[in-house]
């Protein structure tokens, strides 16, 4: 107040000297009434003075909270968009996924409602149909609400054939299963690399997808088809493949083709259970590459069984094969006539089989069994001790 009349009187005394002059002969009255008019002119302007200092410290406040809260939409939403959540990622991941689709106005936003909220331990990977422009806790409760989910989840499972594996999907996926037979006739433009097209004991190698559709529960992206699909799947063979280092073990410590122990991994997955794989394909590869084994043959009756299966004639246990079908000429898959590993895989081998071709411990076996109705498997040197282990198999249960 001193300061701001002090500012009047150092403008008053600028004045001309003419104006003081009149001012001093006008009657008192006059002279008291004019410097009251003086004072509510400072007063009012005081009062413009304070009011702009205290706008300017409330924006001014504001500010400083804005810079301290998320910017945020308000309410639910418009219009619709797709997100995907990916397995692993954090809160801060998926904030700035939401962010960049224009779900919610900030990062930070979403962040926060998660802290907030400790049902957002519970989200799921998956694909989501949200609304642009949401308030976070509007978007957070939108994803955990199950009926946003895009449910296009598939779980195939170790050992199932191509065409097993075709059926799965279309019961789920609702498409048809002729287009992924379709897609499937290209294996490299689905991401088969070369290496998997030769082999070094020069047997001629079965075309086709077998082998590659990796076992996993897939969650596919919404209005895929086909082919997209068989991709995903594909990669995530490769993605396996590169994970365990199966090319180069079986190539440098095995000493055979990857495409080779693949096959070999696809039969061990429907001969035995997970502990007894390694010990399977080790008698596998002794039958066909010691040089010590009848005609280099696996005789396999699995393989038997495949060639019926993807022939539309139904698998049988191993007793009720007849002898033309162990025999049969004509079925490619014949191990009992054919040496070497047979031309291509039988089933979808799991990271046990596959761990299993590249890893199988050295041993003397040539015979293996299943010793018991729990799967368990037995081996033996020889085919005497062989016959011996199938007679306590069959007191087992086994057939």
């Amino acid at each position: 107040m001193d300061e701001l009349n002090l500012a009047w009187e150092d403008e008053e005394q600028q004045r001309p000297q003419s104006h003081r002059r009149r001012a001093s002969s006008a009657p008192a009255k006059k002279r008291k009434k004019g410097r009251g008019g003086k004072t509510f002119l400072a007063f009012f302007l005081i009062l413009i003075v304070f009011g702009g200092l205290a706008l300017g410290v409330y924006v001014g406040i504001d500010r400083v909270k804005g810079m301290f809260s998320a910017p945020d939409y308000n309410g639910g939403g418009t219009g619709e968009v797709t997100v995907e959540i990916l397995s692993g990622q954090l809160a801060a991941d998926i904030a700035t996924t939401l962010q960049e689709k224009d779900v919610v106005k900030s990062a930070k936003a979403f962040v926060e409602a998660a802290k907030n909220d400790d049902r957002s331990r519970k989200l799921q990977p998956g694909f989501y149909n949200l609304r642009k422009q949401m308030k976070a806790t509007a978007a957070l409760s939108l994803l955990l609400d199950p009926r946003s989910r895009l449910v296009n989840k598939v779980t195939l499972p170790e050992g199932l054939t191509w065409q097993d594996s075709f059926r799965k999907l279309e019961e789920v996926t609702k498409i048809p299963y002729a287009d992924f037979e379709n897609a499937a006739k290209d294996p490299k433009a689905l991401g088969v690399g070369d290496v998997w097209y030769t082999r070094q004991d020069k047997i001629e190698r079965a075309p086709g997808i077998e082998g590659f559709l990796f076992p996993a529960t897939y969650d596919f992206p919404p209005n895929v088809d086909a082919t997209a699909i068989l991709k995903i799947i594909v990669a995530r063979f490769n993605q396996e493949i590169e994970k365990i280092g199966f090319i180069d073990s079986t190539t440098n410590n095995m000493h055979i083709s990857p495409f080779e122990a693949l096959v070999a991994a696809s039969i061990a997955q429907v001969e035995g259970l997970d502990k007894d794989q390694p010990g399977i394909v080790r008698v596998l590869y002794n039958r066909v590459y010691s040089g010590k084994f009848p005609c280099n043959c696996l005789q396999v009756d699995s393989t038997v069984n495949y060639y019926l299966r993807i022939t539309n004639k139904g698998a049988k246990p191993s007793t009720e094969l007849l002898n033309s079908e162990i025999h049969n000429p004509k079925n490619p898959y014949n191990t009992h006539d054919k040496p070497g590993m047979p031309i291509g895989p039988i089933s979808s081998p799991g990271t046990s089989a596959l761990s299993a071709a590249m890893n199988a411990p050295k041993s003397d076996y040539y015979f293996f069994l299943a010793i018991d109705t729990q799967g368990n498997t037995a081996y033996a040197k020889t085919y005497s001790e062989f016959q011996t282990l199938w007679t306590q198999a069959q007191k087992n249960g086994v057939k």
